[in-house]
């Protein structure tokens, strides 16, 4: 295998929980969708490729390295967790910003609001996360995600509580980013 991302026969459980069950594959530069039921695994694969979790067996690379052994790959991915993970008391710009800080990048507010403008959100809405609907706390997610300009971007049901308009203009980012040749991984059921 010679992808961006590859797994070589992947199983984790959680004690006598089988969560993902010797997994082999290999992604390149684009898009690819990681589809299947609640429950199949793909959450914790995402979690496997950012280093969030390890194998129980088998092998993950990222880029070339082991994501759990590889702290500094952080910096080259960007994660959209499925769980709601924002500080309710920031505001949307203040989220994003503080993902820019913390991912070293010089210029942290302009980069800030350029990302929110990429996901159509306004930079200089005052109103606190807690106030945001569920498609808006998406497209933070996103924000923060790509602040960065990462090179693999994992996007664990990013959908999820958008409406039509908005998972269009989500759905054709996610292609803008993948024609960028950055590797997109989305998960949806």
């Amino acid at each position: 295998m010679s992808g961006i991302i590859e797994l070589d026969a992947v199983s984790k459980w959680f004690g006598s929980v089988v969560a993902v069950s010797d997994v082999t594959f290999s992604v390149g530069p684009g898009v690819t969708a990681l589809l299947g039921p609640n429950g199949a695994g793909k959450s914790t694969v995402m979690r496997l490729l950012c280093g969030l979790t390890r194998p129980s067996s088998g092998a993950v690379s990222v880029l070339g390295s082991d994501p759990a052994r590889d702290p500094a790959l952080g910096r080259r991915i960007g994660l959209v967790p499925q769980q709601e993970t924002l500080f309710g008391e920031l505001t949307a710009l203040g989220f994003v910003r503080l993902a820019a800080v913390l991912q070293g990048l010089d210029g942290p507010e302009a980069r800030a609001s350029a990302a929110l403008r990429t996901v159509g959100l306004d930079p200089a809405d005052e109103r606190r996360l807690a106030g945001y609907s569920k498609g808006m706390t998406q497209r933070v997610k996103v924000a923060q995600a790509i602040v960065h300009e990462p090179e693999v971007i994992v996007l664990d049901e990013p959908l999820t509580g958008l409406d039509p308009v908005q998972r269009r203009s989500m759905i054709e980012l996610f292609g803008r980013l993948g024609a960028e040749g950055r590797c997109v991984l989305v998960s949806s059921h």
